[in-house]
């Protein structure tokens, strides 16, 4: 007899989707977070990542022993490293400098070289500098933020995993918005399902810094963003994202990022407006990401 075990690859996707017990209070609403930290590298990135390098393969594009470049904030960069580390390629990863240490590790335990721009010059900085390294031959650039195969991995997998899990209930989907691919991808599969699904996208107040979501300069919004495809965006204050992370792990024991905790928190401000509604937020990573930031080691309330 043959026995069959799934490889690492095998592992991305079909994550949990959990009922949050304490924060939503007195309610009609279901509020139901998808646990995208249980992916092998640890975050929702996982699905792009190994979408980019698989699809590329068919299309001949790569071939196993090439070199990957990509710049990145953090968890698309392990994740594809990751994905790089199954497939066998090099992988050259660019990013801010003030990314957190456990990013920085990940990255490189998995083997990727690399290389880091300043905090001034930030996302729009390595993305400058990636485009820079494949005009010089070191590499061929991924584009998360340009790439079709980022928000397909989504409108496969996690569209198709949350109408299932719902058994088509759902009326309300909340997703942080960094390369948007994400929410690209989800809202495409939940609105041909049904269109009266609402799609609900966060970004940064102006002047918070919520790591993984933007609020880009016109120049370098994400090529995959489509506008139509998000029927409202919430302006999140980096203050009430941090104390809602907090909270998760506090009262709930879901343990994760800022910016999962400011999708729960505009969840939370979506639900005082609607009664009877089936509401799914997006849980991008796992909060053991951001640890050395202290950003967990303010008192309890």
């Amino acid at each position: 007899m043959t026995l069959h075990f799934p490889t690492i690859a095998d592992c991305v996707g079909n994550t949990p989707l959990v009922r949050l017990q304490r924060l939503p209070g007195n309610t009609s609403n279901t509020l139901l977070l998808k646990l995208e930290g249980n992916n092998p590298a640890g975050s929702v990135k996982d699905r792009p990542a190994l979408s980019m390098i698989t699809r590329a393969e068919l299309r001949g594009d790569i071939r196993p022993g090439d070199t990957l470049i990509e710049a990145t904030s953090g968890n698309t960069g392990i994740a594809l490293a990751m994905a790089a580390a199954i497939k066998g390629y090099k992988m050259i990863l660019i990013m801010p400098d003030n990314s957190t240490a456990e990013r920085k590790a990940a990255m490189t335990a998995y083997g990727a070289e690399l290389v880091l721009v300043s905090s001034e010059d930030g996302m729009e900085g390595a993305r400058d500098l990636a485009d820079s390294l494949q005009r010089g031959g070191r590499g061929k650039v991924l584009d998360q933020f340009g790439n079709c195969d980022n928000p397909e991995a989504h409108y496969t997998g996690t569209g198709p995993e949350i109408w299932r899990q719902t058994q088509g209930q759902i009326t309300h989907f909340i997703s942080s918005m960094g390369t948007t691919g994400t929410i690209m991808g989800v809202s495409r599969y939940l609105k041909e399902q049904n269109p009266q699904v609402q799609i609900v996208g966060l970004q940064p107040m102006e002047g918070a810094s919520i790591p993984g979501i933007r609020r880009w300069p016109e120049e370098y919004l994400p090529k995959i963003y489509q506008a139509d495809r998000v029927d409202r965006i919430i302006d999140m204050a980096q203050r009430e994202a941090e104390d809602v992370m907090r909270r998760l792990a506090r009262e709930e024991g879901i343990f994760c990022g800022v910016s999962s905790g400011g999708a729960v928190a505009a969840m939370l401000r979506l639900s005082e407006e609607v009664e009877n509604a089936v509401m799914v937020a997006i849980i991008c990573d796992r909060g053991d990401r951001y640890l050395s930031t202290g950003v967990y080691d303010t008192p309890h309330d």
